[in-house]
């Protein structure tokens, strides 16, 4: 199975349900979610960041996305990368 065949049965944007997700969770974020097929690349600018280690600022971001993540059919099988930052 090739990486755009990952099953779902989640209906509607994968790319928007997780930016609301991650703006929802880590205070005036502003998000860009790209990708398909179950992997996606993340950026997020949020004044949040200032003075975490690029681990915390991850940590952040992927328990935004942990519920997107659960489960046999999550819409979210990976997060191939992630630019967190403040500006």
């Amino acid at each position: 199975m090739s990486s755009s065949d990952h099953p779902t049965d989640f209906k509607g944007s994968i790319t928007e349900a997780a930016r609301e997700a991650i703006e929802r969770a880590i205070p005036g974020a502003k998000a860009q979610v790209e990708g398909g097929g179950g992997h996606y690349r993340v950026t997020v600018i949020s004044s949040a960041f200032e003075g975490k280690s690029t681990l915390q600022k991850h940590r952040m971001v992927l328990n935004a996305l942990a519920p997107m993540m659960s489960g046999d059919m999550a819409p979210v099988h990976a997060v191939d990368s992630i630019d967190a930052r403040t500006a």
